[in-house]
Formats: structure tokens, sequence, C-alpha cells
């Protein structure tokens, strides 16, 4: 089953935030926005696309007992914690935040002059107690080039790990080309367009800014209609 989201069906919002403002798009309840069709995904529990103005930034906040994965789609992204640990991303960089049993942390538009635009993803952890800690690695485009790179990964060792039931991949989809990706049994499989399409899963449009659910046992394939940055969630169906 492929559900899709249009773009205009995934809760839209902005505010201000210190040194300036935040406008994102929130694809699971978060925050005060509720929405009981698509509180969590499998074990992806929110699934933030959040642009920050230039110099502004979410001060230090607590956590517990969450896997970040943060993917920089421009600008430069740029985290802290209460222990100093953190790192510049830029376009196409992925950090993992193990959360465990607590941290502060802070997002930050490290530029003045640009705004800087991300993904934030939460993921349930596998087990509780985990010591924080945070990595992070940058994939060039041709590293992405036309296939689903895996970035962050409980199986694959080339990706960042994570202590849940999940793999995230990124894609850089060339005009006209095709991938195909085959989930599993009680999997399931969360896509993304970043940028660019529309791109085609198994004969269904799916838009700039839309996202599909993807629910059974399947040969997924994809095509682009133009250049196209995507994100590929599969994730453990609980």
């Amino acid at each position: 089953m492929i559900i899709i989201r249009k773009p205009e069906e995934i809760f839209q919002t902005a505010g201000a935030i210190k040194n300036g403002t935040f406008s994102g798009r929130w694809h699971f309840s978060f925050d005060a926005y509720r929405d009981p069709e698509n509180n969590h995904f499998g074990t992806l529990r929110v699934f933030n696309d959040d642009t920050l103005s230039p110099g502004a930034l979410w001060p230090l906040h607590p956590h517990r007992e969450i896997e970040v994965v943060t993917y920089c789609a421009y600008g430069e992204f740029r985290h802290e914690d209460e222990s100093g640990k953190g790192g510049i991303l830029t376009k196409g960089g992925v950090q993992h935040t193990t959360v465990g049993k607590g941290i502060f942390h802070s997002e930050i538009n490290n530029r003045k002059d640009k705004p800087m635009r991300f993904i934030q993803m939460w993921f349930f952890p596998s087990e509780p107690g985990h010591d924080p800690s945070v990595e992070q690695k940058s994939f060039a485009r041709e590293m992405r080039m036309n296939q689903f790179l895996p970035i962050i990964s409980n199986e694959h060792s080339d990706a960042l790990h994570i202590h849940t039931y999940a793999q995230v991949y990124a894609s850089f989809l060339q005009s006209g080309h095709t991938i195909d990706y085959q989930l599993k049994k009680e999997r399931g499989a969360y896509i993304y367009v970043l940028e660019g399409g529309p791109v085609w899963i198994n004969g269904q449009q799916l838009p700039t800014m839309g996202a599909a659910k993807i629910l059974e046992e399947m040969d997924i394939n994809i095509r682009a209609d133009l250049d196209t940055e995507l994100l590929l969630v599969d994730v453990l169906l609980i």
C-alpha cells in the first residue's frame, strides 16, 4: 500500500525564535500540533523540515530517550549541547545524536547572512539508558547519485550507527533516472522529496515537498522527471 501525502496536507507552521524566525513542515504530531492519523510511523516519531532565518537558533533545551538524526538541506547547521559537543553540517551532511539518559542541546543557523534548512528525525530507541553521544558525517552528491545511500543505519557499517530498528537513505536522482528499493516484511518506508521532482513511485506521482508512506512488503520503483533530492526512511512497524 502506498499513501501519498501532498505538500498541502503536511502541517505548516512559523514563528519567532531567538535572534530570528523559523518556518516548518511537521509530518507527525509535535509540540502543540496533534494529528491522531500521524502520531508516528513505526519507529519514526518525528520528521520535521525546518528553515531558520540568518543567525536564528533554538536555545538549549532538554530531551531524553530519543535517537535524533539531522540532515542539512542547505546552509550551515550548527549543533551545540551543554558539554560543548557538536559540529557544523553543510548540504548533504548528517548528524546522529543519541540522547539516551538526557542532554540539553541547541540547533543553530551558523550563517548570519543566509537561511538554513534542515530535516530532523526522532526515533524511538530499541532500549533505554544509553550514554549521550554525537557524531556526524558528510556525503557528497556523487556518493548518493542515482542510488539510495545508507547514511544512518543499525545494519550498514559505512553509515552512522543508530540504536533503533531504522535506516535512513539519501539520494540525488537525476532527471530520467530510476532507482529501486525492496521493502521487507514487517517494515515500512517513508519517502520525502526534499528538492526538485516530481518523482513517480510505482506509477503514482509524488511532488516536491510531498511524502509517501509505504506499508507492505513490495518492490519500490522511483523515477524522476527532474533532478531530485530524496530521503527514504526504512523502519520497523510497531
